[in-house]
């Protein structure tokens, strides 16, 4: 599948790799995945993020059916305010992780990750007990994220009222007559808006913020700085970190578990697991880079795996979020291709988040 900014992409040299069943570049020929995370960290880049699924629920039963879908309080979520959770299944594992827009009473509009779009849409319709309005609008929508400490001085050029807003919150408008959000989240750790807009208005907004841009210095930015600068902030990334068979309360994401708030899918098998392994940072002491599957050892015990690793472009080292067994303390080692490397740990996120307003 390709998103409607597919031939804006082609059209600037980015190479395209396939990502959760879409065409998206993962990166652009004239900067290239250092360049783009750097431009993000010191100033603004933008993503295409049109691959992301969108669904509506409504109607009187949409809170009360919403909570128990998901893990986190959705009852009493102001109007305009974004929540984080999980999705669990009933063994207590991850669907997926998600975020809920508050659009106004009983009105939502969910999002969640590009290749559980079908799987989600299904699981969630599959457990829904009441009757609700509930549609999967991910074809009919496109998105942009502007991330970086510069993207509110070209977000507010375009949305006067984008200062208003703080982290996890947004607002409906319209652009070209059509519905628009815009909401101040992000999955970089910097400051940064999302602009939703209808799929076949989606190319002229992404030249119209590029224009907009163009004082801040923005630039395109591919899928390999998006995982470069989220590996950084710590944050969780379905299919690495959080999956259908990995305990929610082993990922280091109790705070959007809110156990006191009554049922949800699987909040038995949460309550009756007692979590054995966590989500911790390592700093790889010698050259190697850890990459997903790597195994984790302490003397000949293997303690755990690596979840996600990478070289990092703004600490200069080499670092990798890990499940391990818990109270592991000292140094251990990761198995990178048949060598040991040594490693110690270090706190999450890797750096401090600035996406704080």
């Amino acid at each position: 599948m390709r998103t409607p900014l597919y031939d804006i992409h082609v059209a600037s040299n980015g190479r395209i790799v396939e990502f959760g069943g879409f065409e998206l570049p993962v990166q652009y020929e004239s900067t290239g995945i250092k360049a783009e995370h750097t431009a993000v960290r010191e100033s603004v880049g933008m993503f295409d993020v049109s691959h992301m699924g969108e669904f509506l629920m409504s109607g009187p039963n949409a809170e009360e059916e919403l909570n128990y879908l998901v893990s986190n309080q959705v009852v009493g979520l102001p109007n305009g305010k974004v929540l984080y959770s999980l999705m669990c299944n009933e063994s207590g594992g991850i669907v997926d992780d998600l975020l809920i827009y508050k659009r106004a009473e009983n009105s939502y509009l969910i999002v969640v990750n590009a290749a559980n779009i079908d799987k989600d849409f299904n699981w969630m319709k599959s457990h829904l007990r009441k009757e609700v309005t509930f549609e999967n609008i991910s074809p009919k929508i496109g998105q942009i994220a502007v991330q970086g400490p510069k993207a509110i001085d070209v977000i507010k050029r375009l949305f006067p009222d984008a200062d208003t807003l703080h982290n996890y919150t947004f607002l409906e408008t319209e652009y070209e007559g059509g519905w628009c959000v815009l909401s101040r989240t992000g999955y970089t750790g910097e400051d940064g808006f999302e602009v939703y807009v209808e799929a076949d208005k989606v190319v002229d907004m992404w030249k119209l913020i590029i224009e907009t841009g163009k004082p801040e210095g923005i630039i395109p930015c591919g899928l390999g700085a998006r995982d470069t600068l989220r590996f950084e902030a710590g944050m969780p990334l379905y299919g690495h970190e959080l999956r259908d068979n990995i305990p929610a309360n082993e990922v280091g994401l109790n705070f959007a578990i809110k156990m006191d708030k009554g049922d949800f899918v699987g909040r038995e098998a949460i309550s009756n697991h007692v979590a054995a392994y966590c989500r911790r940072g390592i700093k790889l002491l010698g050259k190697g880079i850890a990459r997903e599957g790597s195994p984790v050892y302490q003397g000949v015990r293997q303690i755990g795996v690596v979840s996600s690793g990478n070289f990092s472009v703004t600490n200069g080292v080499a670092l990798a979020m890990v499940r391990v067994m818990k109270g592991i303390e000292g140094n251990v080692e990761v198995d990178i291709r048949g060598k040991r490397f040594s490693a110690e740990f270090v706190k999450l996120p890797f750096i401090a988040k600035q996406n704080n307003k």
